[in-house]
C-alpha cells in the first residue's frame, strides 16, 4: 500500500498535517484544510472513517488521500480521518472504540483551547458531518448512534454520509465473527443489523444520505438500512442515493470518472445545503 507525506499539494492549496489523538495508544488523524483565503472564516469539518474491511487501509494511504484532498477542495471543508487501529492484530470492537475516541477528541475544541490550532482557528464545530465508506460507514454509522445516546457535548453533527456500506450478510459472518470474536453475526448483532438496535431511534444528527451502487453485492444491506432508518422513529430526513452500473466504493479508486465526479458532487451539495 502507498502512504502519502503530510504537507502541501500544490495542484489543489489542500495541507495536511497528522496529529496523535491518543497518546495512551498511539491512535493518530490526519487533518486535511483547503487555502484559506479568510483567516476568520470557519469552515464545516468533515471526519472520515476509511473503508477496508475492518483490516487495511489507513488515513495516510494514497486512496484516501487523494479522495479527500478532492472532497475537501470542491466542498470548502476540513476534513479528519481517523486512523483507527486494524483487525486482526486488534480485534474489533477496538477499530469502533479508536473512532468514537478520535471524536472525543475532536470535541475537546468547543471551546476554542483545543490541542490543534487548526481546529481552533478554522472549524465551525456546529456543522460538523460523518463519513464513511464500506467499513467506515459500517462506523460512522455506530458513532454517530453513540453520539445521539451519550449526548456528547460541544459538537453538533448536522450530518452523515453512509457510503456503500457494509452491515454484513451470511456470507461474511466467519469473517466478521474473526474479526470480532464477541459478535452474534449480522441478525442478531446490532452493528451489522441496525434494524435490531434499540438505540437506533437515538441517532445523533439531523440528516443521513445513503450511497449504494448498482452492482455491489451489498446493495441489499444499505437499501435495508435506509428503510429501517426511515421507520425507526427517528426525527430526522434520510435519502437515497444509487448509482447505475457501478460497483462497490467506485468512486474512491478513481474519482475522475462520470458516475464519481456525480457522486462526490452529491456528497459536497448535501454538506453545504443550508
Amino acid at each position: 500500500m502507498d502512504f502519502v507525506e503530510a504537507g502541501l499539494d500544490p495542484k489543489t492549496g489542500v495541507q495536511t498535517k497528522d496529529v496523535v489523538v491518543s497518546l495512551e495508544t498511539g491512535l493518530k488523524a490526519r487533518i486535511f484544510i483547503p487555502k484559506i483565503n479568510d483567516p476568520k472564516q470557519k469552515l464545516p469539518l468533515l471526519v472520515n472513517y476509511h473503508g477496508g474491511g475492518f483490516c487495511i487501509g489507513s488515513s495516510v494511504d494514497t486512496v484516501t488521500h487523494n479522495y479527500l484532498t478532492s472532497i475537501v477542495t470542491q466542498a470548502n471543508v476540513i476534513a479528519i480521518s481517523i486512523d483507527y487501529r486494524l483487525a486482526p492484530e486488534h480485534l474489533l470492537p477496538i477499530a469502533y472504540d479508536d473512532s468514537w475516541v478520535g471524536l472525543q477528541w475532536i470535541a475537546t475544541h468547543s471551546n476554542g483551547f483545543g490541542p490543534e490550532p487548526w481546529i481552533n482557528d478554522h472549524v465551525d464545530i456546529g456543522r460538523v458531518f460523518l463519513e464513511g465508506e464500506s467499513a467506515g460507514a459500517n462506523i460512522a454509522h455506530h458513532v454517530t448512534v453513540r453520539v445521539g445516546v451519550t449526548r456528547l457535548a460541544g459538537l453538533r453533527i448536522v450530518g452523515l454520509l453512509i457510503v456503500h456500506p457494509f452491515f454484513g450478510g451470511k456470507e461474511r459472518d466467519d469473517m466478521y465473527k474473526f474479526l470480532c470474536p464477541t459478535s452474534s453475526g449480522c441478525d442478531d448483532d446490532p452493528k451489522l443489523n441496525p434494524a435490531v438496535d434499540p438505540h437506533l431511534k437515538s441517532m445523533g444528527c439531523d440528516r443521513v444520505l445513503v450511497f449504494v451502487a448498482e452492482k455491489d453485492w451489498l446493495k441489499p444491506r444499505g437499501v435495508a438500512y435506509y428503510e429501517t432508518l426511515g421507520k425507526s422513529g427517528w426525527g430526522g430526513t434520510v435519502e437515497l442515493f444509487e448509482t447505475k452500473g457501478e460497483d462497490h466504493c467506485f468512486h474512491v479508486f478513481n474519482s475522475q470518472t462520470e458516475n464519481a465526479r456525480s457522486l462526490i458532487n452529491k456528497m459536497v451539495d448535501f454538506i453545504n445545503h443550508n
